[in-house]
């Protein structure tokens, strides 16, 4: 399903749906350190009944089943969403996983302790959805907003494969992230206060390939590309990685997570 708004890439369509093979073999990358400080923060510990929203491929539903939380993944592409069911009942992980835009999203109220959001709370109608997240939320649930980057200024190999995107993405508004805070806007503020943030840095292990893959399920690639367009931004990236980093490699990133609760 094709996605346009107007302070993304200059109101171009990009479709995650076009991703979700690449999304499923190169986008599991989150690291363990950051799935334990939401279990140290409350978030999908067991015995909790978890909606993730914008799950994708059920990244982070199926990282976090083994702390022992209920969960259900929802995500506006159902060619994500088949992924996730197929990698999810191959690891015999029961999850539920639902097609459905965020905002329509329809939950009982008071139905879960936690919310979690990761790589995907900018793209929603917070006027929309928030009041709808208070809900959804126990009195004492908690919504996590979590975001993870590399570091383009900082590290040389993520700077020069970012200005490749840029080269045939002139719009793409995903460039230049610095490590900063999870930004949470007023509308959400209104049904919620900030309870804790954390934020660290970590170098992730790549190969040529797999960051490629990785690179190339972007939003301003894979995501928005014609097929030719793609091809052509796959062979100029291998071919710079080649020439610019060894087989194997480490991408310094930066992880940033808010957890909220209720007002």
């Amino acid at each position: 399903m094709e996605i346009t708004k107007k302070d993304i890439d200059g109101g171009k369509a990009f479709d995650w749906g076009r991703t979700s093979a690449l999304y499923a073999k190169y986008r599991d990358i989150y690291p363990r350190e950051m799935y334990e400080h939401l279990i140290k923060l409350g978030v999908g510990v067991k015995g909790q009944k978890v909606l993730d929203l914008g799950t994708g491929t059920g990244v982070i539903p199926r990282n976090m089943y083994s702390y022992g939380a209920e969960w259900t993944g929802v995500d506006i592409s159902e060619n994500q969403i088949a992924q996730a069911k197929f990698l999810a009942e191959n690891n015999n992980m029961d999850i539920r996983f639902l097609v459905s835009p965020a905002e329509d999203v329809e939950m009982p109220q008071g139905g879960f302790d936690a919310i979690t959001a990761c790589q995907c709370f900018w793209y929603f109608d917070h006027n929309k959805l928030v009041p709808k997240l208070h809900d959804m939320l126990k009195s004492d649930g908690k919504l996590a907003v979590i975001q993870m980057g590399w570091l383009p200024e900082e590290d040389r190999i993520a700077g020069l494969s970012e200005k490749l995107v840029l080269e045939y993405s002139p719009e793409w508004s995903g460039a230049g992230w610095t490590r900063q805070p999870v930004y949470i806007s007023d509308e959400v503020l209104e049904y919620f206060e900030v309870e804790e943030r954390v934020g660290f840095d970590i170098n992730l292990p790549f190969t040529r390939e797999s960051w490629n893959g990785r690179m190339k399920s972007c939003r301003g690639v894979g995501a928005s590309l014609s097929k030719a367009e793609i091809s052509a931004w796959e062979r100029e990236h291998l071919a710079m990685l080649v020439l610019i980093a060894p087989e194997e490699f480490e991408v310094l990133h930066h992880v940033a997570i808010a957890v909220l609760k209720k007002k």
